[in-house]
Order: structure tokens, then sequence, then C-alpha cells
């Protein structure tokens, strides 16, 4: 798939009444039930920090099975996104399309779903100890399940898996992880072998 076909798909979507999106931050996602997406993205080189704020209740008019949306798309820029939730009654849909770009995502500690990625993915210490175990990585979707949370990653560059913490509303605390990490927890990342450099994060 090309950065054109990727630019291309969902192309519909010109004539969106959403508000601009900022590349850097914070945002609150918010249900919008007159668009494909609740939240859109789409830059060429700008570099993408943001941290995605879920909203702890639901909105007037929002069907109870909807996920929340997000739609993020950079061609060669790094992108870094947090999604952020403190109510497990939230879910999401996320779809980042990038060409080059390295993608780093946070994913919430209670997250149960699916996540696809393209290539070869690193799993920090915090998403093996907390998420690993409610993750099906690069299953198909190949049928809708409302009551789960959804990732799609696709880029050439590389991929990184952290964890939100909702339990102190953060990222993980990367020494702690790394030492449960070390100490208490046997399970292994998919297909990768352990990246030692974890130990050395700020």
């Amino acid at each position: 798939m090309s950065w054109e076909d990727i630019s291309s798909h969902g192309c519909e979507k010109s004539s969106s009444l959403l508000p601009l999106s900022p590349t850097t931050g914070t945002h609150k996602v918010k249900y919008h039930a007159h668009e494909d997406s609740d939240f859109v993205l789409h830059v060429d080189h700008t570099p993408v920090d943001l941290a995605l704020i879920m909203p702890h209740y639901r909105a007037l008019h929002q069907p109870i099975g909807h996920k929340l949306s997000m739609d993020i798309r950079n061609r060669s820029a790094p992108t870094k996104l947090k999604v952020c939730r403190n109510v497990p009654l939230t879910r999401f849909h996320l779809e980042v399309f990038c060409d080059t770009s390295d993608v780093t995502l946070w994913i919430p500690s209670d997250f149960k779903g699916r996540i696809f990625h393209t290539g070869k993915a690193t799993f920090s210490a915090g998403f093996v100890n907390r998420i690993m175990r409610n993750a099906r990585i690069n299953e198909p979707f190949d049928d809708a399940r409302p009551h789960e949370d959804d990732v799609f990653v696709y880029t050439r560059g590389h991929i990184t898996f952290r964890m939100w913490d909702i339990q102190i509303r953060a990222p993980e605390n990367a020494p702690k992880e790394s030492l449960k990490r070390l100490f208490g927890c046997a399970r292994r990342a998919p297909e990768t072998a352990i990246n030692w450099d974890f130990l050395i994060e700020d």
C-alpha cells in the first residue's frame, strides 16, 4: 500500500465539519453524530505529540455500542499518541496510517481488544506486564466486537507500544514496570526478542 493509497482512503471526508485538530498537547475526543470519525488529524511532515482524552460519559444521542473513532495520518514525521482513559466503558477504535513515520502509542492499561500492526513492533515493560494478556495481536478484523477496543497501525517506520496507566493517570513508570518485568513477570512479547533498552529509558 502506497502513501497515495493511504491518503486517498476516506477522501469523502473532505467536507467534514470537525474542528481543526491540534498536533501537540491534549485534545478531548467528543462524539460527532454526523461524521465517520470522532477525531481526524491528517498531516504530511508535521511531528505529532498528542494526548487524546477519552470522555468519562456517554454523549447525548450517542449509541450505546458506539466506539469513539480516531483517524490519524502522517507521512514522515514522528507520531506520538497517548490514549488517555479513566472509565473502561469508553471503548475506542484507533487507526494510524503513515508512510515512514516512527509511531509510538500509549494504550490504556485496561485495554481489551485487538491490535493490528504492520512490520515489527517493540513492546514496553508496562505494556507486556499489564496489557499483553488482554490484547489479540495481528488477528483478522473479521467481525465487529462492540465491547472491545480496536487499534490499527500502518507504517514502514518503527512502532512502539507503551502503557497509559489509568490508576495514576499518566504514562507508565518505566523503572517500576521494568523491575516487574525482570523479577515478577514471565510473559514475553510476541515474536520479538526482549529489548533491554527499556532499562535506560527516562
